[in-house]
């Protein structure tokens, strides 16, 4: 149902578990988005914050979170070391990033619905490649179609295409698929797990590729409102005129800082615990409060700090690693579940603020080009910090976390420099 630049629009808020659909005017009483093309084909938001919540845990779970579990078999099989993998992994991230922005762009101007369906076309291609690769060669290239896949049908491209059809209104949206999508190495570590156990690494790709044929490209397709006007606006448009300003340099300084920590925990999070006495038990066990504690930050954040502005609840997530960092410094490895709750929760507020904190400050115009400029930086970083930290580990041991305070700490200075600026109409 299209609105009316007069109508009210509705925004969805979720809070411990619970979706109210609240009726919310403007400032001005009308429509964020003054520019037609920019309006909402539907106002209802819960079908597609499901939708696109489950293709995201799906996409997330069947690339990114992959090599974690598939690593060491691949490499096995196919007679190499398994930094060949992670190497093509890395790689596949480096693609992401220089894609980002061409995506952003395009779903700026045709909607999500296209470029998301897409992602699940190649993302299926490249784990077919990566199930039926004898080689390194055909290896790294299934990771290099998968470096595609991830750059159109990971969060920046969802957050881009929620941008593109809510505008100013799209910060519940963005919330509540991070909320359905944090648990999607919940979901996905154990699925892959029991495919490698069962039915083995190679068939367990092709599984993945089924579920994204399956269940993510009908969902993406149809449950994402197609752009009225998108060949017209897509065949006419310029390129958006995005100047690099001060604002946009600290906000994509911020991203890239805060990632690298990010890329580093995901991959050495139990092995600095083990550095400072944790036994290997009690550090898997601290690394699995992780995803409760970015779940549960994320309810906050749609809850009371929606209330507020992204910049506050950005800042707030920064101080979170350093503030674990140095409880588990002074107490030891039995403050080890502390600091994983406090770097979760950290997280998992920083995940939604790559997508409403740039549409806070600058709107809904050109909002996915931004998007790809601003987290190209961030997705470099993440491809580099796991080896990055792991050579670092092996000569500061647990003082590496003076390092990814050091970066948490810079992304937050960086912030107190962003002031907020009124939402463009």
């Amino acid at each position: 149902m299209a609105c009316d630049q007069g109508s009210r629009l509705q925004q969805v808020e979720y809070a411990a578990g619970a979706v109210d659909a609240l009726s919310r005017p403007t400032a001005n009483g009308t429509n964020d988005i003054a520019d037609p093309t920019y309006r909402t084909m539907s106002q209802r938001q819960l079908p597609i914050i499901l939708a696109l919540g489950t293709t995201q845990t799906l996409a997330w779970a069947s690339s990114y979170y992959l090599p974690a579990l598939l690593a060491d078999p691949m490499a096995h099989e196919l007679g190499i070391s398994s930094n060949w993998v992670f190497g093509a992994f890395s790689a596949s991230l480096v693609i992401s990033a220089m894609l980002g922005p061409r995506i952003g762009r395009q779903i700026d101007l045709v909607g999500g619905r296209q470029v998301l369906s897409a992602s699940n076309l190649i993302i299926a291609a490249g784990l077919v490649l990566l199930g039926v690769s004898q080689s390194v060669a055909v290896m790294a290239f299934a990771w290099l179609v998968l470096g595609i896949g991830m750059a159109m049908g990971l969060y920046d491209a969802a957050f881009a295409a929620l941008g593109r059809i809510y505008g100013t209104e799209a910060r519940g949206s963005i919330t509540g698929i991070t909320l359905m999508a944090g648990f999607a190495s919940t979901v996905g570590w154990p699925l892959t797990a029991w495919g490698l156990a069962h039915i083995g690494w190679r068939e367990t790709c092709f599984a993945w590729a089924a579920a994204n044929i399956l269940i993510g490209l009908p969902l993406n397709f149809f449950m994402l409102p197609a752009i009225k006007g998108a060949k017209q606006a897509a065949a006419t448009a310029e390129k958006p005129n995005v100047p690099l300003d001060r604002t946009m340099i600290l906000l994509a300084f911020v991203f890239a800082a805060a990632w690298t920590v990010t890329g580093a925990m995901a991959v050495h999070f139990p092995r600095i615990l083990e550095t400072m006495g944790a036994t290997h038990i009690e550090a898997i066990a601290a690394g699995a409060l992780i995803g409760p504690a970015q779940v549960a930050a994320r309810i906050l954040e749609a809850s009371f700090l929606s209330r507020f502005h992204p910049l506050w609840s950005t800042r707030l997530a920064c101080i979170t690693q350093p503030v674990g960092a140095a409880v588990v410094a002074i107490f030891g490895a039995p403050a080890a579940s502390a600091f994983a709750l406090l770097y979760g929760s950290g997280n998992g507020i920083l995940t939604i603020a790559r997508g409403t904190l740039p549409l806070s400050i600058f709107g809904p115009k050109d909002f996915g080009y931004r998007l790809g400029i601003i987290g190209a930086p961030a997705r470099m970083a993440q491809a580099v910090a796991p080896l990055a930290f792991g050579l670092l580990i092996d000569v500061m041991g647990a003082k590496v976390l003076i390092v990814s305070s050091a970066l948490s700490l810079s992304a937050l200075a960086a912030l107190f420099l962003i002031r907020p600026t009124p939402r463009p109409d």
